[in-house]
C-alpha cells in the first residue's frame, strides 16, 4: 500500500522559530507567531549610496559594489575630460591616484588594487593608451591596436577584453590584453558603438548600443568568436551601464530617451526588473548580477549619483488566504 508521503509528499513542519536557513520553496508553520510561512523569491532593489566627489559621465567602472573604482569621465558644460580616479568602500568615495591621460567613454577592466583604463578620447582625438593601477597610481602599458571612444571592456588587469566602439563608424573591433600588449579576436557580430558588457575574457557578453539605431542585440564571446543570443533587451538603448557575468547580467540606465530601466539576463532571455531610482545614462558599472553598482551618469546635468543594486534573493514570506 502506498504510503501518505509518496502520494502527498512532506507534511508542513510545526516549528517554534523560523528555520535559520530554508531552501527556497520551503513552508513551515510557526506556533509561536501562529502564522504559515515560506521561503519565497524576494524582490531586487536599488537603494542609494555615496555620492561620487566629482559629478561625470561616461567615466570608466571597475570593481565590486563593496570595492570599487571610478575614473575619467567627463564633465559639461563645457566639455573637459577628467583624470580623477575616486574609490568607493561600500558606503562612500575617496580620492584615489589620477590617470596619466584625461580621457571619457573608455574601456575599463579589473578590481580597485588592479585596475585598467584603455582607449576612449581625450577631447581632441581618439586614444588607445592603456594604463594600470595599483590601487594607489596608474602606470603605462601598450596601447590598444584600434584607437576608439563609446565601447566597453570587461575581464581583469591580466586578462581584458575591449569590442565595439566608434572610430569614424562603428566598429565591431575585438582584442585581448594579457597583462602586457592586445592582441586582436574576432569581431562582434553586430557592429556598435555606446555598449555595454560584462564578464570575464574567455565569458563575455555584449548587450545594447548604437548600429546607427540604437538596439538590445546581445551577444556572447567564448574566448574565440562571438555567437548572438536568442534574448535580446526589452528596452533598446544606448550609453547603458551593465554588471555580472555571462549567465548572470544586468543591464541598467541608457538612452533614448533617458531611461531607469533595469534587466537581468539568465545566458538566455533578458527580463525586466525594478527601475533605478535615477533615470541616466553615459553611467559606469561594477559588480555582480546579485550586487551591482551604476556610478554617475548623465541625466540633463553631470550626475554624482552612486546607486547600489541589490539582486533578487531568496526571502521570508507570511503566506495568507488572499
Amino acid at each position: 500500500m502506498a504510503e501518505y508521503i509518496n502520494i502527498k509528499g512532506q507534511n508542513i513542519e510545526v516549528v517554534a522559530s523560523d528555520p535559520a536557513n530554508p531552501t527556497l520553496g520551503q513552508i513551515w508553520y510557526n506556533s509561536t507567531s501562529n502564522t504559515l510561512k515560506g521561503e519565497n523569491l524576494g524582490a531586487a532593489s536599488w537603494a542609494t549610496g555615496g555620492n561620487l566627489g566629482t559629478a561625470r559621465f561616461a567615466s570608466g567602472g571597475a570593481g565590486t559594489q563593496t570595492a570599487a573604482l571610478a575614473f575619467g569621465g567627463s564633465t559639461y558644460p563645457p566639455t573637459v575630460y577628467k583624470l580623477e580616479t575616486e574609490e568607493y568602500n561600500g558606503t562612500s568615495w575617496s580620492p584615489g591616484g589620477s590617470l596619466s591621460t584625461a580621457r571619457g567613454y573608455l574601456g575599463a577592466a579589473g578590481t580597485q588594487t588592479a585596475g585598467l583604463a584603455f582607449g576612449g578620447q581625450d577631447g581632441t582625438a581618439n586614444i588607445g593608451s592603456t594604463e594600470e593601477y595599483n590601487g594607489s597610481t596608474w602606470s603605462p602599458s601598450n596601447p590598444m591596436i584600434t584607437t576608439r571612444t563609446q565601447f566597453t571592456g570587461t575581464g581583469t588587469q591580466t586578462a581584458a577584453l575591449g569590442f565595439g566602439g566608434y572610430t569614424t563608424t562603428q566598429v565591431g573591433s575585438t582584442e585581448e590584453y594579457d597583462g602586457n600588449s592586445w592582441t586582436s579576436s574576432n569581431n562582434l557580430n553586430t557592429a556598435r558603438s555606446g555598449l555595454a558588457g560584462a564578464g570575464i575574457q574567455t565569458a563575455a557578453i555584449a548587450f545594447g548600443g548604437s548600429t546607427g539605431s540604437v538596439t538590445g542585440a546581445t551577444e556572447e564571446y567564448d574566448g574565440i568568436s562571438w555567437s548572438t543570443s536568442p534574448g535580446s533587451l526589452n528596452t533598446a538603448r544606448n550609453f547603458l551601464g551593465g554588471a555580472g557575468t555571462q549567465t548572470a547580467a544586468v543591464a541598467f540606465g541608457g538612452k533614448p530617451p533617458t531611461t531607469a530601466a533595469t534587466e537581468v539576463y539568465n545566458g538566455i532571455t533578458w527580463t525586466n526588473s525594478t527601475n533605478m531610482g535615477t533615470a541616466r545614462s553615459d553611467l559606469a558599472g561594477a559588480g555582480l548580477q546579485s550586487s551591482a553598482l551604476a556610478i554617475g551618469g548623465y541625466t540633463t546635468a553631470d550626475s554624482a549619483a552612486t546607486e547600489e543594486w541589490t539582486g533578487a534573493g531568496p526571502a521570508t514570506v507570511t503566506i495568507t488566504s488572499s
